[in-house]
């Protein structure tokens, strides 16, 4: 299996300067970073700064299997007593990812991990924004081959976002499409 990054040399940076008129390659749109985050919020409310401290540990640790790379620890930017938060209290988790290694994960996270996921039927176009960004949001981190179901003990949602240099929905949508990702054509 060639990896991402020489797919897009070879196959899609050639198909989306012919399809989108570019006559220079670095004006074609390409993935610039690939960001993971979890919130564990809503698992750590109601308990002790202890426990919600293990849950945290827990979550960051397996964020770190998936990536490959430690994650940053996220705090509140202000606090909110309808939620029962206060200003500087962890809140998540996240992993920015570049280079290598996010080509890599994009790999694990097209060829394994989409095709693990429930009822999986493909990602829709709704999930690139304007500017040519996805974003995939995943109920559980299960499906990650780096993660022993029997060892989780804490099942988490994360959400990947993928950011790409693409100016507008339709070059995010061509440059996912050129890359293999499993988008749904359009009705």
């Amino acid at each position: 299996m060639a990896n991402m990054l020489d797919t897009y040399k070879k196959k899609a940076l050639p198909s989306l300067m012919k399809k989108l008129g570019y006559k220079n390659s670095m004006a074609a749109p390409r993935i610039e970073k690939v960001v993971l985050n979890s919130s564990f919020g809503k698992l750590a409310s109601g308990k002790t700064g202890e426990e919600a401290g293990k849950i945290g540990d827990t979550i960051a640790q397996d964020l770190g299997l998936i990536s490959g790379q430690r994650p940053v620890l996220t705090k509140a930017k202000k606090s909110i007593a309808a939620f029962k938060l206060r200003q500087g209290t962890p809140v998540g988790v996240k992993v920015t990812l570049r280079g290598k290694k996010m080509y890599d994960f994009l790999d694990r996270f097209v060829h394994i991990v989409l095709p693990r996921s429930r009822d999986f039927q493909g990602l829709s176009q709704t999930m690139v924004d304007h500017q040519g960004n996805l974003t995939v949001g995943m109920k559980e981190h299960l499906f990650f081959p780096e993660i022993s179901p029997e060892r989780a003990n804490i099942p988490f949602g994360l959400e990947v976002t993928v950011s790409t240099s693409a100016k507008t929905k339709e070059e995010g949508v061509e440059l996912f499409m050129a890359l293999g990702f499993p988008i749904q054509k359009e009705l």
